[in-house]
């Protein structure tokens, strides 16, 4: 069950993300203005942040009213509340109690009666304070990975997001002192190696790259990669915050995902209405909001809408697989798979 469970998050992931990066990419080149004269890039990645984000929030709502419980309160089906199970001779409390309890959040006496349902409550101001931790992470990453394609070739941008299972197990060992069996490191090592080994002896496809070869002066790769870097530490960050999550909540995959892109739909949207000045990679328009920028863009250049909900819808139907994968596997084993997706889309 474990191994098909893995398989259809996998295939999920794929199917969804390899046209999610089509958009990526076609979202980063220059677009025509309706005269045909000019063309122009589309410089809001908040806007195309928080268009992903709030899709995502009505996919996950979507996926959770379709597998409410009868019931079910909405507390509990958002993962603010948790039913544990309480044997009705016993007086020991649950999970969250003060009292004695088991590992696994249902708390038993020494007796064999029937088991009651009772209802529990996390702490939700520390649980949503977790939630929006990850919002702001990934808020703050996005913008970073959207600027570096203005730097470096396509296929130097995924070399460096395959990598990102170096970056995950850093900030899992240096936020929250997690240990790993000496076999994961091993692991780690050789799938990045490899990668790098087989990125570095290949060809870059024409047409692949947001700059031609010749433009992409060392300065300019420097400042790419330094981007990069910044936007694999905050990634890196963001997914041992959802272990941590994991491991501190019983909550489903569907219900992080539900939350963190709500708080990160409101984060983003704030930001897009504030009169903020010129801020490079964050806030690169010098004039007006970033929402008054972006629609005054899509008037402009109509068709970046096709790439725009392309990128929106598939990145909300790879969440699902996402947050699955993420729940019952691990983020080691999540960026695994994304690694293999940013591989394979650069060929």
């Amino acid at each position: 069950m474990s191994f098909l469970r893995l398989a259809l998050c996998v295939a999920g992931v794929y199917s969804m993300f390899l046209l999610w990066a089509i958009a990526q990419e076609r979202l980063s080149v220059p677009f025509p203005s309706l005269d045909g004269k000019t063309s122009d890039k589309f410089r809001s990645p908040l806007f195309m942040g928080t268009c992903q984000s709030a899709m995502s929030t009505v996919s996950a709502l979507i996926y959770l009213l379709l597998r409410r419980k009868s019931g079910q309160t909405i507390p509990q089906l958002l993962g603010l509340e948790h039913i544990s199970t309480l044997v009705s001779n016993g007086s020991a409390a649950t999970s969250n109690g003060s009292a004695k309890s088991k590992s696994n959040g249902s708390a038993y006496t020494n007796g064999n009666a029937h088991a009651d349902k009772v209802s529990t409550r996390y702490s939700s101001t520390s649980l949503l304070l977790r939630y929006f931790q990850c919002a702001v992470f990934i808020t703050s990453a996005a913008p970073f990975g959207f600027a570096a394609l203005n730097y470096i070739t396509y296929p130097a941008m995924v070399l460096g997001k395959s990598c990102k299972l170096v970056p995950v197990m850093f900030m899992n060992v240096l936020l929250y002192r997690r240990k790993f069996a000496a076999h994961k490191y091993v692991v780690v090592a050789m799938v990045t190696i490899g990668i790098t080994m087989f990125m570095g002896f290949g060809k870059e496809k024409p047409g692949k790259s947001s700059k031609s070869s010749g433009d992409l002066t060392m300065s300019t790769q420097l400042v790419g990669l330094a981007y990069l870097l910044i936007n694999l530490l905050i990634d890196g960050a963001t997914n041992s915050t959802q272990d941590e999550i994991f491991a501190r909540y019983k909550v489903t995959g569907q219900q992080m995902m539900f939350w963190i892109n709500l708080f990160s739909t409101v984060l983003t949207s704030v930001i897009s209405i504030l009169p903020l000045p010129y801020i490079p990679v964050l806030h690169p328009s010098d004039s007006g909001t970033e929402l008054q920028g972006a629609l005054d863009f899509i008037r402009s250049h109509p068709d970046i809408v096709t790439p725009l909900a392309q990128f929106a819808f598939t990145g909300a139907l790879g969440q699902l697989f996402i947050f699955e994968t993420l729940q019952h596997f691990g983020s080691l084993t999540l960026v695994y798979v994304l690694s293999n997706i940013d591989f394979i889309t650069s060929y």
